[in-house]
């Protein structure tokens, strides 16, 4: 983007160390950003601030559990003494699991909840207020909020439920801060982010799982394996890359385009979900189209077997 609306500004990114986080990072680098990088990984993180110092971008790096609120508040702190108000912030630090609903423990719901939406929260009530202080100060001020939700947070796939929730609540978060932004400011903008299947290391999320909500002693269920193994399979086919999803992340920025998505075709799956809303039927089976997909899934969950 040589003509970025961004140059010269800040971007705020966690996830960073791998993923749309690392890709968003390149671009916004080469817009010639200052970056503030943010992952819980601190190996991922190291790396992705030396390419990024490397490529000459001046960078804060911290490693931060966007979960926290405390942490959450200091990256803040830290962010306007250092740079000032931010003009990107990417919410976009994601986990996932899988499994059966009523067999997720308190502590998986604790740690994808967190990650997924408080982590969200925690970017939206850090940064907003100072980019709307920004906003008042200087009117030729401008900047985006880009929270990554999914396509699991525009329909419900069965067996991960855990994560659809999570998703959901982040779409809602990123309406709803569009049009509470768009009540007192046209100088801040809020946009979401809904990928379907890229690779990314989301499927192996529970490597940062932190200590004191992890099981070690808990066996994973039949349900929670099988979700695994899909999920490991859907994430690793993916045709569209992290680096192309960033692209269209920062073209949605310079056109002020809500919502962000990577598969248009996958939309179909959320009209069909509208239309069981609108004329109140039963949720439409997902497997509907490729019927022998839902048959193995059922097949795998009475036997046991992923």
């Amino acid at each position: 983007m040589s003509a970025s609306p961004l140059k010269g500004g800040t971007a705020v990114i966690t996830g960073a160390g791998s993923g749309f986080g690392l890709e968003l990072a390149r671009l916004a680098a080469a817009s010639g950003m200052r970056l503030v990088l943010v992952d819980i990984q601190q190996d991922a993180l190291d790396r992705a601030e030396a390419e990024l110092r490397s490529a000459g971008a001046e960078v804060w790096a911290q490693a931060v559990n966007v979960a926290h609120a405390q942490e959450m508040e200091r990256l803040g702190e830290g962010t306007l003494s250092r740079f000032g108000a931010p003009t990107l912030v990417f919410n976009n630090a994601g986990v996932a699991t899988g499994g059966l609903l009523w067999e997720a423990s308190s502590s998986d719901w604790s740690w994808v909840l967190g990650v997924n939406l408080m982590g969200v929260v925690h970017g939206v009530r850090v940064f907003t207020p100072m980019m709307l202080e920004a906003a008042r100060a200087d009117p030729g001020f401008r900047a985006h909020i880009v929270n990554t939700a999914s396509m699991a947070g525009l329909v419900n796939a069965p067996n991960m439920g855990v994560y659809n929730v999570s998703k959901h609540a982040v779409v809602s978060l990123s309406e709803t801060l569009y049009q509470d932004l768009r009540l007192i400011t046209d100088q801040v903008h809020a946009h979401v982010l809904c990928p379907f299947f890229v690779p990314t290391g989301i499927s192996q999320s529970h490597r940062n799982r932190p200590a004191d909500l992890s099981e070690p002693h808990r066996k994973p269920t039949a349900s929670q394996l099988i979700g695994q193994a899909m999920s490991d399979k859907a994430v690793l086919s993916g045709k569209v890359s992290a680096a192309e999803v960033a692209q269209r992340v920062m073209a949605a920025v310079a056109a002020k385009d809500f919502y962000i998505y990577s598969h248009p075709k996958a939309l179909r799956s959320v009209q069909t979900r509208m239309e069981d809303v609108m004329t109140g039927r039963n949720p439409t089976d997902p497997f509907e189209d490729r019927p022998e997909l839902g048959q193995k899934l059922r097949d795998a969950l009475k036997s046991g077997t992923a």
